[in-house]
């Protein structure tokens, strides 16, 4: 199949299939007489194996290392386990982030109950006079 096809069979944009190829994350492939590339199915699978890591946040580099481990069924996977482990714990981290920033939130909007002239808004006036202390403490 061409560039195109592969594109649409994996939902992955021509120009990313290429920088993959660049990056060495596919390898290069045999081109037509029409100097055009012509991928296989392992093209295919490989290409929606990073696409998979890529939706888990994984980096490029993260990627080809789980790439050498998944073209040597023989090697262990204990790498794979500490991968994902460290992305585990990193969600955990962005969750106490996200609940921290929530709790600032309810905090500041509980500064303000009415719909009021702005002079009087709470929240205008805590954003105006906290520290960044203070606002974190929340």
């Amino acid at each position: 199949m061409r560039i195109g096809e592969l594109a649409e069979c994996t939902g992955v944009a021509v120009e990313t299939i290429r920088y993959y190829e660049r990056e060495g994350l596919l390898p290069a492939v045999p081109r037509s007489n029409a100097n055009y590339r012509v991928y296989g199915r392992e093209a295919e699978t490989r290409l929606l194996f990073i696409r998979h890591c890529r939706a888990l946040d994984i980096k490029l580099a993260e990627i080809r290392h789980l790439l050498r481990l998944r073209d040597d069924p023989e090697a262990d996977c204990g790498d794979v386990n500490a991968l994902v482990d460290c992305h585990l714990e990193k969600v955990r981290e962005q969750r106490r982030a996200l609940a921290k920033l929530e709790r600032q939130l309810k905090a500041l909007r509980n500064q303000c109950h009415d719909v009021q002239q702005a002079k009087h808004c709470g929240i205008l006036r805590k954003l105006s006079t906290a520290t960044d202390t203070e606002v974190a403490r929340h």
